[in-house]
Parts: structure tokens; C-alpha cells; sequence
């Protein structure tokens, strides 16, 4: 029996709202504020978003930023989808154990340990830190989050298709790309963003691992918010939420778009 909505549940959900969106709704509107001072209205006004155009350090941060964010997805994917592969379908291996708690450990390993192991490691090694270091530290731990959501969809995988194509004649490799990978390509899609959204969320592993000419947005944003707040973060801050809410949109378009095919 559906039971309508109490008082009390519209409270909390009110509540609940107000509470994570009411201060990235105050980001917005404080970025098309005239005043310099953020929490002053001084009218509306677009002159921070051009101030933003003309910043060319903020620019090239997010630039480096996003050029990270894609190579270490990318790289995670592969990584993540080969060893998903390999705990599901190699039940049995020495070392399977240790395998599996390496690839999962980033996931509980905090952040700070996570980036000083790696930053001893490449000052061991004698790497020049910069971009491609940057790119492994994230890489690392994007992998982990990929296997998982590759390793769930796989388990639920049905191999009697697999197997029905070997039988009709399709080699195994055949048999992968025509046959399980367009199955498990939802799983390859959300671990791929959630690998590209980590990356652009870093702050603490990056400062750890980067070096001249490769300070990421967070890093820039968090340098200058150390130092007061101006319009310009919060402008470039609301390029970002609006550059995710349109993903999402766009996402929950093309799934309900495949959704509708589905349906006889």
C-alpha cells in the first residue's frame, strides 16, 4: 500500500535540499554579481565570466586539467576492465588474493598515504614530476573504482551467449568484441566517467605527484581560495557545475531514449 507524503517527510525532504543545494545555488548567483565582494550583491553583471576569458593561469589549469582527466580514464578503463575480467573469469590463479586486495586497496587507502607512497616512489625512481605523473597517480586509483563497476556487471554477465556464438562458429576474440563487450559497454561508459569525474576532483594525491607546469584547477582554485574567494572562482565554478549538470542531462536523455526502444 503507497502511502503520500507526510508532513514530516516533506520537512526532511526540504531539509535535505536545502542543505546540499542551497550553497552551490549561492555559488551561481554570487558569480554574476557585480561587486567584487562575494557576499555583497552589488547587481548583476557578466564581467567576472570575461575576467575568467583573460585569465590565462586559470585557463591553462583547467586545460591540464582536463587533458589529465582523459588520458588517466582512458588508461584506467583498460586497466580496470582487464583485471575485472581476470577476477571473474580466472576464478582460480596463485596470488588471486593478493591480486584483488591490490587492485581494491586504493579504494580504502586514504588519500594522503596514496600520494606521499607515490610521490616517495617516483623521487626513488628519479621521474621528473610534472603531467605524466600526475596522469599514473590518477590512474592508479581510477582503476580501482572501474574494476569494481566492471567486475558487478560482469558476474551478472550471461556467458551462454558467449558460449552460443563459439558454437555457431566465432572465435573468442570475435566473440568479445561482437558479443560481451556491447553487453558490458554501460559498465565500460560509468566506469570511464566515474574514472574522468575522480580525476577532475583531485586535490590531495595531485599536489603530492605534480610538479612545475602541471597544477591542476582544483590546485589553482584552492591556492587563491586560501587567499580570499573572488568572483572569478566562483565563475569558473559554475562553468564546471553547469558543464556536469549538462552531462547528466544528456545522460538520462540517451537512457531513457534507449529505454523507450527497449519497450515493445
Amino acid at each position: 500500500m503507497k502511502q503520500g507524503f507526510t508532513p514530516v517527510t516533506l520537512l526532511a525532504l526540504g531539509f535535505g535540499f536545502t542543505f546540499l543545494y542551497l550553497p552551490i545555488l549561492l555559488l551561481i548567483l554570487f558569480s554574476f554579481n557585480e561587486s567584487r565582494l562575494v557576499t555583497v550583491w552589488g547587481g548583476f553583471s557578466l564581467k567576472w565570466y570575461g575576467e575568467l576569458i583573460r585569465n590565462q593561469s586559470m585557463l591553462e589549469s583547467a586545460w591540464v586539467t582536463l587533458r589529465i582527466a582523459l588520458v588517466s580514464a582512458t588508461s584506467a578503463l583498460l586497466l580496470g576492465t582487464l583485471a575485472a575480467i581476470t577476477l571473474v573469469r580466472i576464478t582460480r590463479f596463485r596470488g588471486r588474493t593478493v591480486f584483488s586486495g591490490m587492485i581494491m586497496a586504493p579504494l580504502v587507502m586514504p588519500e594522503v598515504i596514496t600520494g606521499l607512497s607515490l610521490l616517495l616512489l617516483f623521487v626513488s625512481l628519479g621521474w621528473a614530476r610534472g603531467f605524466w605523473t600526475v596522469v599514473i597517480a590518477h590512474t592508479t586509483f581510477a582503476t580501482a573504482y572501474v574494476c569494481v563497476v566492471v567486475q558487478s556487471r560482469l558476474l551478472t554477465f550471461d556467458t551462454m551467449l558467449e558460449e552460443a556464438a563459439m558454437d555457431l562458429g566465432a572465435t573468442p576474440l570475435k566473440t568479445f568484441f561482437v558479443i560481451t563487450l556491447p553487453v558490458i559497454a554501460p559498465a565500460l561508459v560509468s566506469g570511464w566517467l566515474l574514472g574522468f569525474t575522480l580525476s577532475l576532483d583531485d586535490l590531495v594525491i595531485a599536489s603530492f605527484t605534480t610538479g612545475p607546469g602541471a597544477t591542476t584547477l582544483p590546485m589553482r582554485i584552492y591556492s587563491q581560495v586560501r587567499m580570499g574567494v573572488t568572483p572569478e572562482i566562483n565563475a569558473i565554478s559554475t562553468v564546471l557545475i553547469g558543464l556536469v549538470g549538462t552531462g547528466v542531462v544528456v545522460a538520462s536523455l540517451l537512457q531513457k531514449r534507449q529505454l523507450a526502444r527497449k519497450k515493445p
